[in-house]
């Protein structure tokens, strides 16, 4: 027996208990546990004890792991002090069973010897030692030792069903007097380090030997209580093939009849001529240290030898070819120890599926969700001996009835009933595996080469196809691996390549977006005049008297009450745009709209997009208010003739709010604020962004409230990505956010009001607050006055029998009522075909009229009752549905958890057990009572929480046993993350609900119905991103430290507090790390962009508590997709470019716009007509004005409709041109007349030259002359005119010097100093 197979099965460990694995959360706790002594009055002197740990969940009345053994000592007295038996033994565990009902019991257990020599061991009795708090924290380690009692009897008595935990409930144990064992319990975060090699809940004492862990350093035995890795060896397995005998063909055919033949056994049926087909053969390739994996296995796809040479064979080819299974690829295990208990484990798997769905090996992939068979064959084990370097292994393979490392029943080995034809030897009857393995050295520091990989099949000894000869034919490529092709002939070791030990890093941004409250009320009274006086429309209160212009009211003085004891409860909410300027300190980088367009969103009414406002100055206004009135522009380009601005009106009374949503529209207004997007009428590129706050709106009992706000419109600009390269990607602290730039374009004036009016219409009255759903009752669920209902013929409850019933002669026809779908053809033609068959009866017979009428009314009554015979049922079961129908009406915010209770009661007098069915993925059980005791807490609620009530089945829907007419409060909570309009309103019209039914009857006893109401959520911060279509934008934003977070909680106890993150989208990749105390957290993000102009909208909630309750803020994204053009260029010289138009099937009068004109020129630069479905080229200019990597958008635009038309990104990838004279000037700051100089250049070539002057700086430098021609070897004199500067500083202002061909020539920086 090899060490392996000694450790091994040395080291079974008992699994927990089914329930509580499917339960359990990731992460597991380490453990130190010490037994120091045993003392007490019932140890006998000279008697040997010996202590046994166990693992044990009180909840399942189950022990797992595996015990633990200490060694035998005998108990001395020396009195007073009573017999004592020191240990002093120390054990180690993790366990990921963070429960309180899960503990550790010691067994005290005596020793005597009997009469054949040999032992006899009684138990006298044991203790538990419990492991995890009431919160399911690990058990505070402040106290040093503790005094554990014991209790009489032997630990099996937790087995007895009448056995209760806690432990002090139960009357069936009695306590030791005078007895316990001394011991210390605390957590050993050391111990994570070796959690890959240590397997979960196995209790292992700090004197034994882990595989891969070096020994104790000097004295100290305990190799555990600081462990030391040994250091791991690479080891690489090539050519790797699988045999099985007495060939391929004959075990698979063996093995697919015995697995049809249990198929229509367990079926019970008779052969259906379907069959089993094979549809994938994988090994599982993993180190394995005798304890447990050391990495999760490798899985790879073995495939026939006869697939990967078909088209090669030939006639000389032996007879044992193509019946083995081959690895087309290598195997890379890094983390060999070399440890005679680590062994390299295979594992041979086969997917089976029917003979009908069976498909093609190569080209097929099994899908997660396919229900494939899968089923273990072969295994093997090879303890390698990593000092003999290269060698070629062959290994017998497994099966049948034993023990193996993949924990998985194996198919048997084959009979000893067979021939030896059938079967080469004992040693290989179950199949072989045959390698190559070599270990890390200097050839592998490149890897194999995928171009050429030689196949393992063998022939009389010698190879089929030899090492680095021969390639693979053309196959397809499965699921896991794929055959890559290479036409090089003969590889080399040297062309071979292997990943270097860094992966790329994300260099994050800092999270600076849009943030609401950037808005100035206090203007000066001249511009208020200015404003007042350019004719805009007064607002009037309900009594037609003007609304003065006030400020806004302190936040802390807001109060709820007086809105909703408010007499005017309709609000008429008035936005009036204003005027919009140019911010002072705004660059000339962007050429200044001729006209804007706005968009927004207000409250849950649908999204505005505003129609094309003018910007027209006024000759008082120009000056002294930076800013131009806003003028409406009709379809035909000329402006409007009513009163400047914009106004729009929304009314919120009654009649537009729902029942209770009066103080969620408060809620609203106090809260949130207004996202609004200020857009370029003209070429359609974003001017910026605004937001102001709604607080102001709010009119706190006055009869209209108006207010003025300056907002900043301010645009972000986010560096291209840069990836860290080197070693500066791992280098602490080697990441810096990068400057994101925010520039304030323009100020937006904007004047909020809210006008209160008087509504007939009493608002409803609001909703229940209580948080607990009661049952509906049968018998309470009428009114005491009964329920009152007019009554009404059935021909008007149903429009079918309407139309059975309907009379013929015309003067008594009726308009049947309405039925949906009644309109259908099939309908018409059933009621064709009975109006037909009635004349008929009508018109034949021979009776007199009063017959004919009789007949018609006895048929009219046997209708009738045959169709109160068919509805009944349904109206019974409808009526009790209803009886047993509860509803809830949530207010649905996105990413906040709405949580409730529902009392369910048991109608019976006999218990059930009860399953819960919810039919809305938003709508769940909160199972955990950690996560119920959270969102108890923060509702304030006080109703229990009960321990363990769910019980999780197979197919994971809840139970819940309930006693006879016994109450329960089933929690639940909904939540959202879809910001998508149509899915909100597709929830509201779906109503989720959930259904409980016992388990013997099948039948419904309660039903719960939630009604979603949608409401607006917060957004704290903006985020715009371009990217180039159809392809992955990838973000790194650094989240700002929680305590500076409007929503964070003050002084949360523990420190910092990790923060979690969900993404409206879920198909956009959104996930954060906690990277220890003190280092910032990351947003990561991965989302895939659309084909151009697309724009995708997302949002992010960001939450401080692991249970997602509420997020402390909400984050919204828009995604430009863009077509990508990239450009590399030099600063201050022109890089010449052109564009491919393609027209639409509609000719189209197009112009291209820019959003940096003085940095890329377009031609033509005016209007012009692109052909339909033709093709033009747009030239394109680019002069940087600075080195580095930036954007530049394009638009192409319909001129006539104003619609985008195609969009492109320019990546530029700017260098700096090469500098060939500096300059230094010192210049006065804070205004001034400014400067002139004079530079000199000479010309170095013998001929005439014209030269043209270009700066990066144009607000801070002006040229005498923009151009100047020099004869040769002249000196000609630049005359620079400094504009002065505002503040102090240091500017570096380039001057570029390009010939008649716009090339850069020669570059001069001066350095200007502001003093």
């Amino acid at each position: 027996m090899s060490e392996w197979e000694r450790v091994f099965l040395r080291n079974v460990v008992l699994p927990p208990h089914c329930q509580r694995r499917r339960t359990r959360r990731p992460g597991s706790t380490a453990f130190r546990c010490v037994l120091k002594y045993l003392e007490g009055a019932a140890l006998t002197q000279g008697a040997e004890y010996q202590l046994r740990l166990s693992l044990f969940d009180a909840t399942y009345h189950r022990f797992f792991g595996r015990t633990w053994r200490s060694s035998r000592r005998a108990a001395h007295a020396a009195p007073p002090r009573p017999a004592r038996a020191a240990f002093n033994e120390t054990i180690y565990f993790h366990t990921s069973l963070n429960h309180p009902s899960i503990a550790a019991v010691v067994e005290v257990v005596a020793t005597a010897g009997k009469g054949d020599g040999g032992s006899r061991h009684l138990s006298c009795g044991f203790g538990l030692i419990p492991l995890f708090g009431s919160g399911s924290e690990a058990t505070d380690p402040a106290a040093e030792d503790r005094a554990l009692k014991l209790y009489h009897g032997t630990p099996r008595a937790l087995l007895h069903p009448r056995f209760q935990d806690p432990v002090e409930k139960n009357k069936y144990l009695t306590v030791m007097e005078k007895s316990h064992l001394q011991y210390a319990l605390k957590t050993h975060q050391p111990l994570e380090a070796i959690f890959h090699l240590l397997p979960e809940n196995l209790l292992v004492s700090g004197l034994q030997t882990i595989p891969g862990l070096l020994p104790a350093h000097g004295d100290a035995s305990d190799c555990l209580q600081k462990p030391r890795l040994m250091k791991p060896v690479t080891c690489y397995l090539e050519r790797l093939s699988v045999r099985l005998y007495p060939s391929l063909e004959e075990f698979e055919e063996e093995l697919l009849d015995l697995l049809n033949s249990d198929r229509l056994l367990q079926a019970n049926a008779a052969p259906d001529g379907d069959g089993v087909a094979v549809r994938e053969r994988r090994l599982h390739v993993g180190v394995h240290n005798g304890l447990r994996f050391v990495q999760a296995p490798q899985v790879a796809v073995l495939v026939p030898e006869a697939e990967v040479v078909r088209g090669a064979a030939s006639p000389s080819r032996c007879r044992g070819a193509g019946q083995a299974l081959v690895l087309r690829s290598r195997i890379h295990l890094s983390e060999m120890v070399p440890h005679p208990a680590f062994g390299v484990c295979f594992q041979l798997e086969y997917v089976f599926c029917s003979s009908g769905r069976a498909v093609t090996l190569s080209s097929a992939p099994v899908s997660p969700s396919s229900t494939a068979d899968i089923r273990s064959v072969r295994w093997a084990i090879w303890s390698p001996d990593l000092g003999a370097g290269e060698a070629e292994v062959v290994l017998p393979l497994r099966g049948g009835a034993c023990r193996g490392p993949c924990q998985t029943l194996v198919y048997r080995t084959p009979t000893s009933g067979r021939s030896s034809r059938q079967v080469r030897g004992k040693h290989v009857e179950s199949g072989t595996v045959q390698f190559y393995v070599s270990t890390d050295s200097e050839e592998h520091l490149v890897t194999l080469s995928a171009s050429q990989l030689s196949v393992p099949a063998r022939c009389g000894g010698r190879p089929l196809v030899r090492r680095g000869r021969g390639s693979w034919q053309e196959g397809g490529i499965t699921h896991l691996e794929a055959d890559l092709g290479s036409p090089d002939p003969e590889p080399r070791a040297g062309d071979q390549l292997r990943a270097l030990p860094f992966t790329p890093l994300q260099v994050p941004i800092a999270a600076v977006g849009l943030q609401a409250g950037s808005s100035r009320t206090l203007l000066s009274r001249a511009s208020l005049a200015r404003l007042h006086a350019a004719g805009f429309p007064e607002i009037l209160d309900h009594n037609q008297v003007p609304v003065e212009i006030s400020e806004p009211v302190d936040p802390a003085s807001f109060s709820p009450r007086l809105e909703e004891a408010d007499l005017l409860q309709g609000n008429e909410i008035i936005l009036q745009f204003l005027a919009f300027g140019r911010d002072a300190q705004d660059g000339v980088e962007g050429t200044w709209p001729k006209t804007i367009f706005l968009t927004f969103q207000f409250y849950r009414f649908p999204p505005v997009t505003t129609p094309r406002l003018q910007l027209v100055s006024t000759d008082a206004g120009l000056v002294a208010v930076p800013a131009q009135l806003l003028v409406r522009v009709n379809k035909d380009g000329t402006l409007g003739t009513g009163p400047p601005g914009l106004q729009l009106k929304y009314m919120v009374d009654p009649a537009f709010l729902r029942p209770g949503e009066q103080r969620w529209f408060v809620r609203y207004l106090a809260e949130h604020s207004l996202q609004i997007d200020v857009w370029d009428g003209d070429s359609l590129l974003l001017v910026g962004s605004a937001a102001v706050k709604l607080e102001p709106l709010l009119r706190q009992g006055r009869a209209a409230v108006r207010t003025h706000h300056e907002l900043e419109v301010a645009t972000t600009e986010y560096e291209p990505d840069v990836t860290v390269m080197g070693r500066e990607a791992l280098r602490h602290g080697a990441l810096r956010p990068l400057g994101v730039r925010v520039a304030v374009r323009g100020r937006l004036h904007l004047c909020l009001a809210n006008v209160g009016h008087p509504c007939e219409e009493t608002p409803g009255q609001p909703p229940s607050r209580s948080r607990v759903v009661p049952a509906p009752d049968g018998a309470g669920s009428v009114p005491a006055g009964g329920r009152v209902s007019r009554a009404r013929r059935l021909a008007e409850v149903d429009g079918e029998l309407a139309a059975a019933l309907c009379v013929r002669r015309p003067e008594a026809r009726l308009a049947p009522p309405a039925v949906p779908g009644e309109a259908t053809a099939a309908r018409r033609r059933k009621l064709r075909r009975m109006a037909l068959v009635r004349q008929q009866e009508d018109a034949g017979g021979g009776r007199t009229p009063q017959l004919s009428q009789r007949a018609r009314h006895l048929r009219d009554l046997q209708i009738i009752d045959a169709y109160r015979e068919r509805v009944k049922g349904e109206s019974i079961s409808r009526m009790l549905s209803q009886a047993i129908t509860a509803t809830r009406t949530v207010h649905a915010v996105l990413g906040t958890a709405e949580f409730f209770e529902f009392a369910l009661k048991n109608p019976y007098s006999v218990q059930h057990t009860v399953t819960i069915e919810v039919d809305h993925p938003e709508l769940s059980v909160i199972l955990d009572p950690r996560e119920w005791r959270h969102f108890k807490e923060l509702t304030k609620s006080v109703t229990p929480v009960e321990e363990e009530m769910f019980h999780l089945r197979d197919d994971l829907r809840p139970q819940v046993y309930l006693r006879p007419k016994e109450t329960v409060r089933i929690p639940f909570k909904y939540q959202t993350f879809s910001a998508d309009p149509a899915v909100v309103v597709a929830q509201v019209g779906a109503s989720p609900h959930f259904e409980l039914f016992p388990v013997s009857g099948g039948k419904p006893i309660a039903i719960l119905r939630v009604k979603v109401e949608p409401q607006p959520h917060v957004v704290d911060q903006t985020f715009r991103f371009y990217h180039p279509e159809l392809t992955f934008l990838k973000k790194t934003i650094r989240l700002p430290p929680w305590h500076t977070l409007p929503g964070a909680p003050v002084g949360m106890p523990g420190g910092e507090p990790e923060m979690f993150v969900r993404c409206s989208d879920p198909d956009i990749i959104c996930e954060t790390k906690n990277m220890g105390p003190g280092e910032p957290q990351d947003i990561f993000l991965k989302v895939a962009g659309g084909p151009s102009p697309q724009i995708k909208k997302f949002f992010v909630a960001i939450y401080t508590d692991a249970w997602l309750a509420a997020p402390v803020q909400i984050w919204q994204f828009y995604l430009h997709s863009l077509q990508r053009l990239d450009v590399s260029c030099t600063a201050g010289q022109l890089s010449r470019l052109s564009l491919l138009l393609r027209g639409t099937p509609a000719p189209r009068r197009v112009q291209a716009f820019t959003s940096h004109p003085q940095e890329l020129e377009v031609d033509p630069d005016g209007a012009f007509l692109l052909p339909a479905n033709g093709i033009q080229d747009l030239y394109l200019g680019v002069r940087p004005r600075r080195a580095g990597s930036r954007f530049i958008y394009l638009n192409l635009v319909d001129v006539e409709s104003h619609q985008l038309v195609s969009s492109w990104l320019l990546c530029l990838a700017c260098r700096q041109p090469l500098i060939s004279k500096a300059f230094e000037i010192s210049l006065p700051a804070g205004g001034g007349r400014g400067c002139n100089k004079r530079i000199t250049y000479t010309n170095p070539y013998p001929s005439p030259r014209l030269y043209f002057l270009y700066t990066n700086r144009p607000d801070l430098l002006q040229f005498k002359e923009d151009s100047f021609e020099v004869a040769g070897g002249e000196v000609y004199t630049i005359g620079l005119r400094f504009a002065p500067s505002q503040g102090a500083g240091e500017e570096e202002i380039l001057i570029h010097i390009n010939d008649h061909e716009d090339q850069n020539e020669e570059t001069f920086c001066v350095k200007v100093v502001y003093q």
